[in-house]
């Protein structure tokens, strides 16, 4: 801070130019790269950037199943969200809801064969096109610089959290 008179302190602007301008490109970049990303999953496998996030974290949990609590937390969306978004991924046949096996209370969400499948068929269209949009526009010490700058907002946004 810098002193303006005896006994009053001037405040930093909030922000300077610069770092508001890095900040915007920032958020702009992430919307554009996510939108990107998110139509062309739909357009080549059917399925709907939240449908794949579901299907992601139910392929890597123990016996491809997680309660709705543990999973809404997993992807980061709250549960009456996700309660409203299984139910249209069981429609479709991607997922079963069973009752909670442990304790008898709450659902499990279970990845379905056919959900297994949808999700098999989508990575390799969706992988490579993160290779493209993100991977391959940058050199190898940005990447660098780009995983050192994620760990670091994650860091910030969740001390507690093992990467």
């Amino acid at each position: 801070m810098t002193v303006d008179t005896p006994g009053r302190r001037r405040r930093r602007p909030l922000l300077t130019a610069e770092e508001l301008r890095i900040w915007r490109e920032f958020i702009e970049a992430a919307e554009a790269l996510r939108t990107e990303l998110a139509s062309r999953l739909q357009s080549e496998s059917g399925l709907s950037a939240g449908d794949y996030a579901v299907l992601l974290a139910l392929s890597e949990a123990p016996g491809r199943r997680l309660r709705s609590s543990d999973l809404a937390a997993n992807i980061g969306w709250e549960r009456s969200r996700l309660s409203h978004h299984l139910g249209r991924m069981e429609r479709r046949g991607l997922i079963q809801r069973e009752e909670c096996g442990v304790d008898g209370r709450g659902a499990e969400a279970v990845l379905a064969p056919s959900g297994a499948e949808a999700f098999r068929r989508a990575s390799v269209p969706h992988l490579r096109a993160v290779r493209e949009l993100f991977v391959d526009a940058l050199t190898p010490a940005q990447l660098v610089a780009a995983g050192e700058v994620t760990r670091a907002l994650r860091t910030r946004l969740d001390p507690g959290r093992t990467t």
